[in-house]
């Protein structure tokens, strides 16, 4: 088999973590796949550790034993989180984003590519360091927040439907009241999407009462699932009483007023470092 050189090693090494994160990947599976002792491996991964530490794009951790290896663990340094979120505010408080009714378009921010993988980011450093089995969210507009979440988790997505689907199989439906404008909907969920007993956290995109959420969390206990932490995206300020009493948004919209064309977004305070 081919023999390959330190530096390529390394790169490939780099890769590879970065194309899995948080997910343990052996010395054995490195040592095959470039035909290298375990010796020299176990040298690479130092030099992956400190090239990736130092320059702040995240962490090496290696994992003990027989069945042990190596993880990428991203997480991004405070500074270049803030700086990130400051610029998502600034791309959210254009005025042209307002919409009557008192509505803000921020579609196009969430389906692109390089910043809900931002996002996605560093919501999952919030739990990197809990046992959770599932990342949960509501269709449609949380999906891609959620999943980028639930790539840097390395745990399956969930996703609770509005309305029940033949191709779901048997689901549980419940009703839910909004905390905003207290109508009743509906959310249904298979019950092959997630075994009962699970813990989970709840992504979605955007809070204003709360009553999603809520009725999130009221659909897990139909699983006897343990909900772990849930974070948004962005959340109203007002009502300052939500359904739900612990959740962690990203940002927060202070203000909204589509008679004056004003709108006033800041990262909140309580993100996890």
């Amino acid at each position: 088999m081919e023999k390959y050189k330190r530096n390529e090693r390394i790169g490939a090494i780099i890769k590879i973590l970065a194309d899995n994160p948080n997910k343990v990947i052996t010395y054995n599976f490195f040592s095959e796949k470039f035909s290298a002792a375990k010796s020299s491996i176990s040298e690479d991964v130092l030099v992956v550790k400190k090239i990736i530490e130092n320059l702040e794009m995240g962490k090496i951790e290696t994992v003990a034993g027989a069945a042990g290896g190596v993880k990428y663990v991203p997480v991004m340094s405070i500074e270049d989180t803030e700086t990130f979120l400051e610029e998502v505010c600034r791309k959210l408080m254009d005025k042209e984003r307002i919409i009557p009714g008192g509505f803000l378009y921020y579609t196009d921010i969430i389906y692109m590519p390089d910043i809900v993988d931002k996002l996605g980011r560093i919501i999952a450093s919030r739990y990197l360091h809990e046992k959770v089995d599932y990342v949960v969210t509501m269709e449609t507009k949380g999906i891609p927040v959620a999943l980028m979440t639930a790539k840097y988790l390395n745990l399956p997505l969930v996703i609770v439907r509005r309305q029940s689907k033949v191709t779901e199989g048997t689901t549980v439906t419940i009703n839910y009241v909004s905390g905003s404008s207290s109508k009743i909907s509906t959310m249904s969920l298979s019950k092959r999407a997630m075994k009962k007993g699970a813990k989970v956290v709840v992504v979605d995109d955007f809070m204003k009462g709360g009553g999603t959420a809520m009725g999130i969390v009221n659909m897990m206990m139909e699983f006897e699932a343990e909900v772990k932490g849930i974070s948004v995206l962005l959340a109203m300020k007002d009502p300052e009483k939500k359904l739900v009493e612990k959740f962690h948004p990203l940002l927060m919209i202070e203000r909204l007023d589509p008679m004056n064309g004003e709108v006033n977004i800041y990262p909140f305070d309580r993100i996890k470092k």
